[in-house]
């Protein structure tokens, strides 16, 4: 059970993630198809770079990565029926987390979701230099939670928190 547990839990949130980063190619690819000007190219590479850091770095790889793989192990190591079940949603911090991580989840969720409303109306090639930014956002934190998984379940004494209420 603590094996499919695990396996649920990382397979879920990589599918979700990576789900996102797939269904924003055909926008990203659009507007580097469309001849992008030389104008826009630079900010593409600067925004690129901000995402990169921001998303990638600061929120990926400093936060939800570690404590991520942390919640995957614990799930891992401590699972119970309904954790297992909603594995990806416990990995992410929906539930059985500590308040702050539960406002957070809930918070970027929401406003991941009132971003994608308002891309809508965004035009090309506006909307696919935007994409292309958080696909490289999105992917840099696959890489980074990938790391963080090996890296929990392969040290012994991992110091990652999976900040689960004690």
């Amino acid at each position: 059970m603590k094996f499919i547990a695990a396996i649920w839990g990382a397979f879920g949130v990589t599918f979700l993630v990576g789900k996102s980063c797939y269904s924003l190619f055909d926008y990203a690819n659009k507007a580097l198809q469309s001849g992008l000007s030389n104008y826009q190219w630079i900010i593409l590479v600067l925004y690129s770079l901000f995402m990169l850091y921001f998303e990638g770095y600061k929120g990926f790889q400093k936060k939800f990565s570690p404590r991520t793989a942390a919640r995957v192990h614990y799930l891992y190591m401590n699972p119970r029926p309904l954790h297992v079940i909603l594995a990806p949603l416990f990995c992410m911090g929906y539930f059985h987390a500590k308040r702050k991580v539960r406002i957070a989840a809930i918070a970027i969720s929401l406003l991941i979701l009132c971003v994608i409303f308002l891309m809508g109306s965004v035009p090309q090639p506006w909307r696919g230099i935007i994409d292309i930014g958080v696909i490289l956002g999105l992917s840099y934190g696959l890489i980074s939670f990938g790391y963080f998984l090996i890296k929990v379940f392969t040290t012994k004494n991992h110091d990652i928190s999976p900040e689960v209420p004690e």
